[in-house]
């Protein structure tokens, strides 16, 4: 049997990942967040998938009703049949007078009898899954900390000689991070959430601890929706390495393709940059059309317009892209970066590639990808991982930056991607003959030829154009160039 096989699945396919298969079987885990972040979600996926394997399971409430459990699950489609709940909350007669004690102190008497009552539990059940919801509780029972790590120690102890995977969850609601029980668990997961000035909130965790085992660190993204969470792993570009490919990818623009040394090839990524309007992403949608016609799938990822508008503007240019899609060879995804984080972002691109076989990949735009990112200095970084992985795949990768500015040698994008992609093609506006015209030009190729004149690129009359160099003009890039006198 592998090592994976012999985990614990935790019922979630992207924690699972991370862990390695699952958690170690027979041990005691630590599940911490504030509340609001999933524990509870992660907790009932983890004892579904023990139910779904044929094993007895165990829920431990020592704060919410059963009534209260059972709405939580019902708000995710699952059904707790075969899921045994024990419901430890306080009866409501204790706030009577005559059962407050005068002798002992209180924590003396209800942790002991809390304790007896879980003990008690698992003995007649035996399950191989419990679940204690949370750890709150039994901290405040406890009444000081020695007290509280020789409870935890002598329940590790005695689900350690029962052969029960125990998760232990923590909301992280005393004054202090205490890490009593993350010295004595075997294995810790942190689950993390902020909300950002605008959208959506985003959640990360982390494996703080897991004894004995090889675990994918650092931050992996997450959602909670119905059916529970769905956690997005960090992508790790070297552990995707595959035979290469430089099958060239045609525009169908022989003028444009002779710029670029005959196409773009597979296993490359082509940064395309330029103001507004000036056809950045006229250009990614040739590159689809043609590769679909050829019978590759191509996959395009939005940020900025929205397809129908896509789909129009191209059909008025006698590119039907709508054709594609229907076919099942393009598939176009709308993006909207207040919604998406990076990880769900990496996770689709991933299911383009590896499930769809997409030869082509189109991100429009980095701009969009920008504001998809909680903080600016990471997202070099991970486009860099990103684009890693896209090359080691065979993927023509089409990224799309809009400059700031219209007409002007100066300007600006709003981040430099420049030195990350193999090549560079520049589109500018230039004023000629009392007309404002557009340039194209291939500044960077790594790895092979490319002509190096400066072409005039059009959109009119229903179809793209590109034009022979402009040799009679110097200064097409300063937007004001001028014509070379006549010889």
């Amino acid at each position: 049997m592998t090592e994976a096989a012999s985990r614990a699945s935790t019922g979630i396919l992207g924690l699972d990942h991370i862990l390695g298969g699952g958690f170690t079987p027979h041990r005691l885990y630590l599940i911490e967040g504030m509340p609001g972040s999933g524990k509870t979600t992660l907790a009932f996926q983890f004892l579904l998938e023990g139910v779904r394997r044929g094993e007895r399971v165990l829920y431990v409430t020592l704060s919410e009703t059963e009534e209260e459990i059972r709405a939580v699950a019902a708000s995710h489609g699952w059904s707790l049949d075969d899921v045994m709940i024990r419901e430890l909350v306080p009866a409501e007669n204790s706030l009577e007078s005559n059962q407050q004690y005068t002798v002992f102190h209180p924590s003396e008497v209800e942790l002991t009898e809390t304790t007896r009552k879980i003990l008690a539990e698992v003995d007649e059940r035996r399950p191989a899954r419990i679940v204690f919801d949370s750890l709150s509780e039994l901290r405040l029972l406890a009444g000081n900390p020695l007290r509280y790590r020789r409870q935890i120690l002598a329940l590790k102890q005695f689900f350690g000689g029962r052969r029960c995977t125990v998760l232990m969850l923590d909301d992280l609601t005393s004054a202090e991070h205490d890490l009593q029980v993350q010295s004595i668990a075997h294995g810790a997961i942190m689950l993390e959430h902020a909300t950002p000035h605008f959208g959506t909130q985003r959640r990360r965790l982390s494996i703080t601890k897991f004894r004995g085992s090889a675990f994918r660190g650092g931050y992996h993204d997450y959602i909670i929706r119905r059916g529970g969470l769905e956690v997005f792993p960090r992508l790790v570009a070297a552990e995707h390495r595959q035979a290469p490919t430089r099958e060239q990818m045609s525009s169908g623009v022989n003028e444009l393709d002779a710029l670029l040394g005959g196409g773009v090839e597979r296993g490359t990524s082509t940064l395309i940059v330029g103001a507004a309007g000036s056809g950045k992403s006229t250009i990614t949608a040739l590159f689809c059309a043609n590769a679909c016609a050829r019978g590759h799938h191509a996959t395009m990822f939005i940020f900025d317009e929205s397809a129908n508008t896509l789909f129009s503007r191209m059909a008025g240019l006698r590119v039907d892209l709508q054709k594609h899609v229907d076919s099942g060879r393009l598939t176009v995804r709308e993006i909207d970066p207040a919604e998406l984080s990076p990880g769900e972002f990496t996770h689709a691109i991933r299911v383009a590639v590896e499930e769809r076989k997409s030869a082509i990949v189109v991100i429009d735009s980095l701009n969009g990808y920008l504001n998809s990112m909680p903080d600016e200095k990471f997202l070099v970084v991970q486009l860099h991982e990103l684009l890693t992985y896209l090359g080691q795949q065979g993927v023509a990768t089409l990224l799309v930056a809009a400059q700031h500015g219209m007409i002007s040698s100066h300007m600006s994008a709003p981040v430099d991607a420049s030195y990350l992609a193999d090549c560079v093609l520049l589109l500018r506006y230039f004023e000629a003959e009392g007309e404002v015209r557009q340039a194209v030009s291939v500044i960077k190729k790594r790895g092979g030829e490319h002509e190096r004149s400066i072409r005039e690129f059009r959109m009119a009359g229903g179809r793209i154009s590109v034009g022979q160099p402009l040799r009679d003009y110097r200064g097409v890039f300063s937007g004001v160039p001028e014509k070379r006198p006549s010889t």
